[in-house]
């Protein structure tokens, strides 16, 4: 799918991937429409991107009705950009449940919602893009993360689920899954470091990945080194080697350093 030209719904468009995701599209010639809570940055964001004619719509994705108004604001969208998410770390019992709620209304809920009532206009005109950014926290689960894996494991199936419902009418669905990002992302938002030896990846590269999987029609593209890609398959096919090895003490450390990093407030 040619991105030129055509009119794009970003969530998530002020975080760190958002801006990447935002900056690789609109050098592709997308139009995009930017979507995050803060009205102010959303603007001076869509002013410094190249091209013209980007627009904003403040939403808040965790508020309930949220994701159902914001895709009438935008109901002339072609591609969805899913990317709005909360890190929901941390121990399960210190979670109340309205922060439970407000996890899976954000990471989960809002792009199901999103890509019901955008899809089928999409379906209408035989052609549009459904991309997903999930996680590699959807193939490997890790500590102080229970509820944000299940988020990214439950978009994860969505979107592949999705995907062979829509291929044959034209419609593409897609999954973005980064993995360890430098500069933005969990680690960078808690002020930790990702566990070492198994590299990171930036978000000029998440950024990249999005077009690509919207231009190839791609079912799912990882951004992370080959070794933690390799980590990420393993869990999957053996997930009680890969809960061994996350309940070592260099995972136990990073989860809880990203934990710390994200007080109850930010969930």
């Amino acid at each position: 799918m040619n991105l030129s030209g055509r009119k794009a719904l970003l969530t998530g468009a002020t975080g760190g991937l958002g801006r990447a995701i935002a900056q690789a599209m609109a050098e592709r010639g997308a139009v995009l429409t930017l979507s995050a809570r803060n009205r102010e940055a959303l603007a001076a964001m869509a002013a410094e991107l190249p091209g013209s004619g980007h627009s904003v719509l403040p939403a808040d994705l965790a508020e309930p009705d949220a994701a159902e108004r914001l895709a009438v604001e935008a109901a002339d969208t072609e591609i969805l950009v899913a990317n709005a998410g909360l890190p929901a770390t941390g121990w399960l019992a210190d979670f109340s449940a309205e922060q439970v709620q407000r996890a899976l209304r954000v990471n989960l809920e809002a792009p199901m919602l999103l890509a019901q009532s955008l899809y089928p206009q999409m379906l209408e005109a035989g052609s549009g893009h459904l991309v997903f950014v999930a996680s590699l926290s959807g193939k490997a689960a890790s500590p102080r993360s229970s509820i944000y894996n299940a988020t990214k494991f439950g978009l994860r199936g969505f979107a592949l689920g999705l995907r062979p419902d829509l291929a044959p009418r034209g419609v593409g669905v897609s999954l973005v899954s980064p993995g360890f990002i430098r500069d933005a992302g969990m680690f960078a938002d808690a002020g930790s470091k990702p566990p070492p030896g198994m590299g990171t990846a930036t978000p000029a590269q998440v950024g990249a990945a999005v077009v690509k999987a919207i231009e190839h029609n791609r079912v799912e593209l990882a951004v992370a080194t080959p070794l933690l890609r390799a980590a990420s398959h393993l869990a999957l096919v053996s997930p009680g080697l890969s809960v061994r090895a996350q309940s070592g003490s260099a995972g136990q450390k990073a989860a809880e350093a990203i934990a710390k990093g994200h007080p109850a407030d930010k969930r």
